[in-house]
């Protein structure tokens, strides 16, 4: 199921005011240590700091509440990864050209401020989790590309230092072959039960969802199975406070430096 962009954010507009005005106990200490604010996409302020740049990366690690940074991975024309949630720059660069239209040499030259996955993983991991959305788009050479993504991720502990996420279980079944299951989060789109069952039957980390949407009985049956659950977008005290009262203690946020104040 999918939203027209204007609906979804008003929907979820109306939804964080509501749980922002809906009273929390305080979580017990230990919640609060165990809290894990995972900053989506970095901490962009536009027009001066853009999503997914290295600026906005920073940014979001300048508090050492923020433990984590979520962010994505496209292709270019020459299969190197690189870190656009979009498909096509128009949206943050006014260029309808995609990121599979370039080479990686072509991107940098025109668009500096897209960082490769190489750079990332490099600058960050020794300072936050990472957690990296492989977009769900054509693998040419899907062989080829996960030998790439093993030689990006070569240092790193899966579960320990970071997570694979995806949309669809059939993805990262069939195509994301670098790393095990159970390194990879099922991230749900207004499909939550469905991809609970597959996450529960198939090995998967965990769930990924909306607040709202990730009801406590799932929360529930993936912490009983040993599994992660993670939230977005918490942006208030409450809100904070709900999910870590129920458990939830990956928390994926737009607000990221706001949420670690808290």
């Amino acid at each position: 199921m999918t939203l027209p962009p204007w609906l979804e954010n008003t929907l979820e507009r109306g939804c964080d005011f509501y749980f922002r005005h809906w009273p929390q106990p305080f979580p017990d200490p230990q919640l609060l240590r165990e809290c894990r604010i995972i900053a989506h996409r970095g901490a962009p302020t536009p027009p001066d700091i853009l999503e997914n740049t290295h600026a906005a990366f920073e940014q979001a690690l300048s508090h050492p509440g923020v433990k984590g940074l979520e962010f994505d991975v496209r292709w270019t024309q020459d299969l190197q990864p690189v870190v656009s949630h979009d498909a096509d720059l128009l949206r943050l660069y006014g260029d309808a050209r995609r990121i599979g239209d370039f080479t990686l040499a072509e991107l940098q030259y025109s668009f500096p401020q897209i960082p490769t996955l190489a750079s990332v993983i490099e600058r960050y991991s020794p300072r936050a989790h990472l957690m990296v959305e492989l977009k769900e788009e054509p693998y040419p050479d899907f062989e080829r590309q996960n030998l790439v993504f093993a030689e990006h991720f070569a240092g790193l502990t899966p579960k320990q230092d970071f997570h694979i996420l995806g949309l669809t279980p059939k993805f990262l079944q069939e195509i994301v072959t670098f790393v095990e299951r159970d390194a990879c989060l099922l991230v749900a789109i207004f499909n939550e039960q469905e991809l609970s069952a597959a996450a529960l039957s198939g090995g998967f980390a965990g769930l990924g969802g909306h607040y709202l949407l990730v009801t406590p009985e799932l929360v529930r049956q993936h912490l009983a199975a040993g599994q992660m659950v993670g939230t977005g977008y918490p942006n208030s005290r409450n809100c904070l406070f709900r999910e870590l009262n129920r458990g939830v203690k990956w928390l994926f946020s737009n607000n990221a430096l706001e949420l670690a104040e808290i």
